[in-house]
């Protein structure tokens, strides 16, 4: 479990390559799925890479987390749990979870951290998991400072807070719009996204509010400004969203936050990196080179209107400058940066992000290059002159992440002294654990004592193939001796291995909290669909702790008419200037939040407003057709379409 005084960088991992190159470019913890179960659908890891892995993170003194934060059928919970031991055997650290069907399991006593899927909004509901035995809570991304600090200040768990990447509209474990459309489950990690597709807004009376507009798209939260005032408030792990990112947005996220808390931590003597190591990069780090929707901090400081990416999910990159002329094969643009081969550019084309690849581009003058894409788009002969150019793709940029971007070594300080038969060489990590081999016979005296001390300093210095770096060098011998190179070399060598394996052996991997004594009450006594129980495990978790009545999940199909299908601290009303409280007494704002409708494709959707603690509920109700379908996580329903195929007449199985 994190102390109080460690500051935790936690990035995201698609698959162990990435996870390493994150533990390289500054992570101090890596949050990956496992073979199953990982709220992530395509980006699971077997358990070889998973032990690997391990190995790898044990030499920065990094951690390893796996996601396992879906909600499980009855019939998966011992799959599952043959899964968790499984992990246990492979070294990681602890278990991100959301069903507390997981807690009624017999599994191994390694910690377990409570996913943002828990819906961690008020301090009683944090109390109450790190009471339960949680070691590290993630809050739900919608919460401002000072709720923050007040969860912060009362209870004993780690406060974990996402600081970047993408946002979903809906409060995490609230989001059930997938479901009801599509049959796949968002906390089965199988979102179909449809806060993503463009929406019309109407009022209560049908006029048109927005046409088309990607109304549930969320800027990307981004953080970097109130890593303090977090710092200030009780987080401990900050975590960055993505492991669906690629490497080279890992790798350079990572890097940008890994830069930001340094800078804060060399301020701060009262605080220390969860980690080992110090990180050097070869490319300036940058959130607006990789994809990303904008850029919000949501609700950290306060409401705001402009959080929505309405326009486009699309990542459009940064303006660049101006098409001027267009050709029948080329464009002539004027631009601030220089272009090169390859760099992805794009326009806005009325509701459409019509982009291409720079097949070849050629300064023509000062500023200004003509382009040739690889393929012309249609609709470009249409623009107008001095229509707005982004850059998507800096392709220079990009070559740098896909080579050796960084390194990261580990201190050390070197002590060289007189034994009984020769010399011993001692290094001492910077977490204190050391390591000694001895060189043995007798050494005469040097005839150039200064130049064989230097000599001798720069041979122990020379850690560069390993994972180390000498943070201070001390010779404490009675004479300067003569050592042969090749001898020092060795001992060198050999002291590396020895202190390698000492910091090997020590295992550092926390164990279960225990649950409080007495142990602790749940907040509420009535559970509904939106606690997300689904398995009898966690019914009975939930009764241990004084829950009296539960309703089943809503992917138990038995909610099948109209509940609000998605809760969301996002406010149309406000981010059109609609709000009762946001315009008290102006003309043509009522004073009542009257319900409005969301409408794509035919399909209506009401939004109704609750007004008291600011939250918008999007009312729906299941498609008949997905209550026929087996539920999901059912022997039925874990059937894949693969697996269906593969039964069919003259079908291999």
């Amino acid at each position: 479990m994190l102390l109080s005084n460690q500051i935790e960088l936690l990035s995201p991992a698609r698959d162990a390559g990435i996870a390493r190159e994150a533990i390289l470019h500054g992570a101090d913890a890596i949050y990956i799925g496992g073979p199953g179960f990982g709220a992530r659908h395509n980006a699971g890891n077997s358990l070889s890479d998973i032990a690997g892995l391990v190995e790898f993170a044990r030499r920065y003194r990094a951690k390893v987390f796996i996601a396992l934060n879906t909600i499980l059928h009855d019939n998966e919970l011992e799959p599952a749990r043959r899964l968790i031991h499984q992990l246990y055997e492979t070294g990681v650290d602890a278990l991100i979870v959301q069903d507390m069907g997981i807690l009624e399991l017999d599994i191994p006593p390694f910690e377990l951290h409570a996913s943002t899927q828990t819906d961690i909004r008020s301090v009683e509901k944090a109390r109450f998991l790190s009471d339960a035995g949680f070691s590290q809570l993630v809050l739900a991304r919608e919460l401002n400072l000072s709720q923050i600090k007040a969860i912060s200040d009362n209870v004993d768990a780690a406060v974990e807070f996402f600081i970047h990447g993408a946002l979903c509209v809906a409060f995490s474990g609230q989001c059930n719009i997938s479901h009801a459309q599509t049959g796949r489950s968002a906390n089965r990690g199988d979102c179909s996204q449809a806060c993503r597709l463009p929406y019309t807004l109407k009022d209560e009376q049908g006029r048109v509010v927005a046409y088309e507009k990607h109304l549930l798209s969320m800027k990307d939260n981004d953080q970097s400004r109130n890593l303090t005032a977090l710092i200030d408030a009780g987080v401990r792990s900050f975590k960055i969203e993505g492991r669906y990112k690629d490497m080279s947005y890992v790798k350079n996220i990572t890097a940008y936050y890994r830069q930001h808390l340094d800078a804060i931590l060399n301020e701060r003597s009262d605080l220390t990196p969860a980690s080992s190591g110090r990180t050097e990069h070869f490319f300036i780090p940058s959130p607006d080179k990789t994809f990303h929707r904008g850029s919000t901090d949501y609700f950290v400081n306060a409401r705001q209107v402009d959080i929505g990416a309405f326009d486009s999910p699309k990542f459009i990159g940064l303006p660049i400058g101006e098409v001027l002329k267009v050709g029948k094969d080329h464009l002539d643009v004027e631009v601030t940066a220089p272009l090169t081969n390859g760099d992805g550019l794009n326009v806005l084309i009325k509701r459409d992000i019509v982009g291409f690849r720079t097949n070849k581009a050629d300064k023509i003058a000062e500023g200004r290059y003509r382009v040739w894409p690889n393929e012309m788009p249609a609709g470009l002969d249409k623009l107008r002159p001095n229509h707005p150019l982004n850059r998507n793709l800096d392709h220079n940029w990009q070559q740098a992440l896909l080579k050796t971007s960084s390194e990261r070594r580990i201190a050390v300080d070197v002590l060289l002294t007189q034994s009984s038969d020769g010399v011993t060489l001692t290094l001492i990590s910077e977490e204190g654990i050391s390591a000694s081999h001895t060189l043995h016979g007798e050494f005469g005296a040097a005839n150039q004592p200064e130049k064989a001390l230097a000599s001798l300093r720069d041979g122990l210095s020379k850690l560069g193939q390993s994972l180390y770096y000498p943070r201070d060098v001390h010779i404490d011998l009675p004479m300067v001796c003569f050592m042969p190179n090749s001898q020092v070399n060795q001992l060198r060598r050999d002291a590396v291995e020895a202190l390698d394996a000492a910091r090997l052996a020590v295992n550092e991997r926390g164990d279960r909290k225990p649950v409080s004594v007495p142990p602790p009450v749940y907040p509420d006594t009535h559970l509904t669909f939106l606690a997300n129980v689904y398995n009898q495990k966690a019914r009975k978790f939930y009764q241990r702790y004084g829950v009296t009545l539960i309703d089943a999940a809503f992917e138990a199909h038995e909610e099948k008419g109209d509940v609000p299908v998605m809760i969301t601290k996002h406010c149309l009303r406000f981010a059109f200037n609609l709000c009762p409280k946001q315009a008290k007494g102006v003309q043509g704002v009522k004073g009542r939040a009257s319900p409005m409708q969301l409408v794509h494709q035919g399909e209506t959707l009401t939004l109704k407003f609750d007004c008291k603690p600011c939250e918008m509920h999007v009312i729906g109700k299941i498609k008949h057709h997905i209550l026929r379908m087996p539920v999901p996580g059912s022997v039925a329903g874990g059937i894949s379409v693969e697996e269906l195929k593969a039964t069919l007449p003259g079908k291999k199985k």
